[in-house]
């Protein structure tokens, strides 16, 4: 569906390095990544919105790369909504037709439109005038209603609070699954990409670091920095002895053995269990250590403990934290699997 191959992009002092990127018919395709790293950038290579230096990208098996945008059969929603203020909601949502020769089937688009969003009651009305949610809706039927084969979205939800977020995402989810529309969806947060990607990419200071399903992401990371931005928390800098990793003078066990003598660790901190002494459990790694910080992350807190002179952190709930009693100082156990613990 969308096939790019040795993209460069050059804007002012920010480059794209050779993107080559593979997106099947029908995916949810999301894009994770720091701020900066180019990420709408790309989505707006795609949509044709920036000048291409090299490379091609190509959309339904045709080349697009040098498309004017409305001739690219896709539809874009931007963070701030980007709906134009002078025009009611009728006139935004069909703002894209008067760059298409169709009209048959556009006021039956529009209707159907209407109504799986639940903005009838809008349509006479301006953006000024419109919550969040509302807004949303707007930009969504508006890039909809060009019958687009792609859809990219730019942190679509990341305007709205908490209860618009996820009754846009669950909207999302439903289009989705309804239709054939490949969805393209540039996004920083991690539920959004556990909710609604089948497919992600990770990517950094103008280039492509991993691609995968999002499991593979967040469980099997092919470097420290994709570890860390995923939250491992727990990533060392390794020597390897068969089934060992040695980390300092810690010898934690690994599955399976590492064939290489360095590399690095990663240890996921909810996988870190912190008793007070050790447990009677398939837990392979068990070390005694000291609690040197707590973190309060509202339902959660984030223990740091010294094992030797390595740290490592783990995720307690507020209440096992309180029945466990912890307390800066004092001396816990923590233990984790080897299959815990992943390799790169």
């Amino acid at each position: 569906m969308i096939d790019i191959k040795g993209l460069k992009v050059h804007l002012g002092e920010f480059r794209l390095k050779d993107i080559d990127l593979s997106i099947d018919e029908g995916e949810f395709f999301v894009l994770m990544g720091p701020t900066g790293a180019g990420k709408t950038v790309l989505l707006e290579a795609i949509a044709g919105l920036v000048p291409i230096l090299g490379g091609t990208i190509s959309i339904s098996g045709r080349d697009a790369t040098r498309l004017a945008p409305e001739q690219r059969g896709v539809g874009i929603m931007y963070q701030d909504y980007a709906l134009f203020p002078h025009l009611t909601v009728t006139r935004n949502i069909t703002y894209g037709l008067r760059y298409q020769k169709r009209k048959g089937t556009s006021e039956k688009l529009f209707r159907q439109l209407v109504d799986d969003l639940g903005i009838g009651h809008l349509l006479h009305r301006y953006p000024e005038t419109l919550s969040g949610g509302e807004l949303q809706r707007v930009a969504l039927a508006r890039a909809l209603m060009v019958e687009p084969r792609v859809i990219l979205l730019d942190e679509p939800l990341s305007a709205l609070d908490q209860n618009f977020r996820e009754e846009i995402r669950l909207l999302l989810k439903q289009i989705h699954r309804g239709s054939r529309i490949t969805f393209f969806m540039v996004t920083h947060d991690f539920s959004e990409a556990l909710t609604l990607a089948t497919k992600a990419a990770i990517m950094n200071s103008g280039a492509i670091v991993q691609t995968g399903t999002i499991r593979d992401i967040f469980q099997k990371p092919s470097s420290s920095f994709v570890a860390n931005f995923v939250g491992m928390k727990n990533v060392f800098p390794t020597e390897f002895n068969g089934s060992t990793a040695v980390v300092d003078t810690l010898a934690i066990e690994v599955s399976p053995p590492h064939a290489n003598s360095t590399g690095h660790i990663a240890i996921r901190p909810e996988d870190i269990v912190i008793s007070l002494k050790p447990l009677e459990s398939s837990m392979r790694n068990s070390f005694s250590g000291t609690v040197s910080s707590i973190i309060d992350l509202g339902f959660l807190y984030e223990v740091h403990v010294h094992v030797q002179s390595v740290l490592f952190k783990s995720l307690v709930t507020k209440g096992s934290a309180i029945d466990l009693g912890l307390d800066i100082g004092m001396d816990v156990q923590i233990s984790f699997k080897s299959s815990a613990v992943h390799i790169f």
